[in-house]
Formats: C-alpha cells, sequence, structure tokens
C-alpha cells in the first residue's frame, strides 16, 4: 500500500511524476500501473533486492546461471546507446546486480543514480533508490560476502506500449520516454554457499531516449507490463 509522504521533498516528487505523465499519457496510457507510477508517494518496485542468506527468497539451485551478463566486482556503468530496448536490458541487469566485497552501499547507489536522466522533471530517483538494499541490510549481505549477478533472457515493448506508439507515433516526440519490459535470472552467492541460488525476475523501466543524446532511466515502474 502507498505511503504519503511527511518531510517537504515528497510533493516535489509527487509534482515530478505528475509532469512525467502528462508528458507520456497519450502512450503509455493503455499500461496498467501508470496511474500508480505518476502519483505514488512509496511503494517498492519489481527489482526489489534479495535479503542476505540467513533469511534468502531465491530457490535453491546447483548453480548460477552461465554466462551472466554483469561483472558483479564491477560498479555499473550506463552504456552509450540510442536503444531504448538494449539501455533497458542493461539498467535491469545493473538493477539486479550488486557485490557487497567489492564496494559499499553508497557507491552503488551513487553509481545508479548515474543512470538517471538529467532532466528532472522526468527523472524519479525514488524508484531507483528502492533498488538498492539499506545500510542496514547491506552491513549484514556485507558480512556474508553476498553478491547478485543477472542474466537478460529477453528486452521488449509492452504490447499496449507498441499499439499505442504504433496507432500515434507523433504522442512520445515531447519526452521520448519508452516503456521497456525486461525479464531474466538474478543469481545470488555468499560466502559458504558459492553455488547460491537463483530466481526468474522480470520488471518493466521506463527509458528516456532522446535523438540528440544517449538512452537514460526515467525510473522503474511498479508492476511488470506485459
Amino acid at each position: 500500500m502507498a505511503q504519503h509522504s511527511t518531510h517537504p521533498g515528497g510533493a516535489s516528487r509527487v509534482r515530478r511524476r505528475a509532469l512525467l505523465g502528462t508528458a507520456v499519457l497519450a502512450v503509455l496510457v493503455a499500461l496498467a500501473g501508470l496511474a500508480a507510477y505518476v502519483t505514488r508517494e512509496g511503494g517498492g518496485p519489481t527489482g526489489t533486492p534479495a535479503p542476505p542468506p540467513s533469511s534468502p527468497t531465491a530457490s535453491s539451485s546447483s548453480a548460477p546461471p552461465s554466462g551472466p551478463h554483469t561483472r558483479p566486482r564491477d560498479l555499473p556503468v550506463p552504456p552509450k546507446t540510442h536503444d531504448p530496448i538494449k539501455y533497458g536490458k542493461a539498467a535491469a541487469a545493473a538493477l539486479w546486480s550488486y557485490d557487497t566485497r567489492a564496494y559499499s552501499q553508497p557507491e552503488l547507489h551513487k553509481a545508479l543514480r548515474g543512470w538517471l536522466t538529467t532532466e528532472s522533471k522526468y527523472a524519479d530517483p525514488a524508484s531507483v533508490d528502492k533498488v538498492v538494499p539499506s545500510p542496514v541490510l547491506w552491513k549484514e549481505m556485507a558480512s556474508n560476502k553476498q553478491l547478485a549477478t543477472a542474466k537478460i533472457n529477453e528486452g521488449h515493448f509492452p504490447h499496449a506500449f507498441a499499439q499505442a506508439l504504433q496507432d500515434d507515433p507523433g504522442a512520445i516526440t515531447q519526452a521520448y520516454v519508452y516503456a521497456v519490459t525486461v525479464s531474466g535470472k538474478q543469481s545470488i552467492a555468499w560466502k559458504g554457499s558459492p553455488a547460491g541460488g537463483a530466481e526468474s525476475r522480470s520488471t518493466t523501466l521506463a527509458v528516456q531516449c532522446r535523438p540528440d543524446r544517449p538512452c537514460a532511466l526515467v525510473g522503474v515502474m511498479p508492476s511488470v507490463a506485459p
């Protein structure tokens, strides 16, 4: 259930999301969960990180998936691309990956913030912040040397988004924000359990790709659009 903000920054976040909704509503109106995205003041995204191994949610697996698309020791760096699906897949991999052995929680938080569009009226940093483990959780995870890697299976425009874009291609030309749904698998390992466990993941991201600059992340949708 959404939480009402009690601090001054809450109102500005609501206005920012309202502006985002105005800019892309014509294209995203058919997406379930859009209204919640542009009006919510709380609530977690679909990419919530896994808890420490003391209470794992990942299903047991003999080994993590082969060929992960992320190298856990590296902080995530956004690709220079004008392809929203390619960018969305890279962003999902970044959001599903971490390595408590290699860097701190603030370093990961700063790195993921660097994926956001510099257009503040569209960016939703709160939706990205919720994907990063809290300092308290990170400390517990770090004590177990926990890490996660991501393997991306596919990315696509949600059906409703693609149909709306086909019906009115010009509707996106104000904000150039695209909806991208990504699916894959997150593998988790920790001290004493290098094989760890794995679980399937899916998320829908809002990605901005203006013609004159590389793509950037707008935010994480609160629900997955097929």
